[in-house]
């Protein structure tokens, strides 16, 4: 076989992998690779797209093909995902960031441009954090992780990309919240919150390679994290400080529940792009 254009590696891949992935998908994939490896342009995409490349990388997508057949995420395989016009190391320690995410932080944005202490509770990869301090620049920054391992990659992220973060390793479920008494302007959290019955119902490529630690809980108490980091939150906002959550869409109604109950106000409930409840906002006072 010739070595691959842009047009024929995308053919040979969806015929190589079949319905793991829909049409958007492999064209995604197909791209993210030309970017990397070939450092491919908007431009290129359109005037190069049936350019033969070099035999180097006819084998270099050949060996990324074999991996992508497992399951391996793309984003592992090539160990960076683009985020907020900013460029993610990924690996199997840290969840790989998604648009739910996105827009979580499209809203945090908009409602909160004058907060100048911030709390991302599970940074993982550093993608809240890092993205909230690169538009919000006048904010200082901090960012939790119970894993060494994901605040290593956190860390090496907010070096590459220049952002100033303060990092520390600690278990929100254990943590003395008096320590950061009325701390924070706002505090960030996307906990687990996918429930081990909800296994089943997952893609290989989540359940197979992204960190178990950073996505689910027990059936017997789905609701663990949100009840606790919204009771420590009370002691670290500072009074009209706001607390923000992605949730499980199977959870708004209840999670809206316990910020009522533990004494929130101007609770907002919000869906994603996809129609679903993703998202809350909530003020202490």
């Amino acid at each position: 076989m010739q070595p691959y254009s842009f047009r024929t590696a995308l053919l040979y891949l969806t015929n190589q992998l079949g319905n793991l992935y829909n049409k958007q998908e492999y064209y995604q994939i197909t791209k993210m690779i030309f970017e990397q490896h070939l450092k491919f342009s908007s431009i290129d995409f359109i005037v190069k797209q049936d350019e033969a490349q070099t035999d180097i990388f006819y084998d270099t997508f050949n060996k990324i093909v074999t991996r992508l057949k497992t399951g391996e995420p793309i984003q592992y395989i090539l160990g960076i995902t683009p985020f907020r016009n900013l460029l993610f190391e990924v690996n199997e320690n840290v969840l790989i960031p998604r648009q739910e995410t996105e827009e979580l932080i499209d809203w945090i944005i908009t409602d909160n441009y004058n907060s100048n202490y911030i709390l991302d509770i599970g940074t993982g990869s550093g993608c809240i954090a890092l993205s909230l301090k690169h538009e919000l620049k006048q904010s200082i920054v901090s960012a939790w992780d119970i894993s060494d391992k994901a605040l290593k990659v956190a860390k090496n992220n907010a070096e590459k990309n220049h952002l100033d973060i303060i990092f520390n390793q600690f278990d929100i479920l254990q943590i003395n919240a008096t320590l950061f008494k009325s701390s924070f302007d706002l505090i960030v959290s996307n906990p687990p919150y996918i429930r081990n019955s909800e296994k089943i119902l997952m893609h290989t490529n989540v359940l197979n390679f992204e960190p178990h630690i950073a996505l689910f809980v027990t059936d017997n108490d789905p609701l663990l994290f949100y009840r606790i980091i919204s009771q420590k939150s009370k002691i670290m906002l500072k009074n009209g400080g706001v607390l923000f959550f992605e949730i499980n869409e199977a959870f708004g109604m209840q999670i809206c529940e316990i910020l009522k109950t533990e004494g929130y106000h101007n609770i907002e409930l919000r869906q994603d792009l996809s129609g679903k409840d993703r998202m809350i906002k909530a003020i202490f006072i």
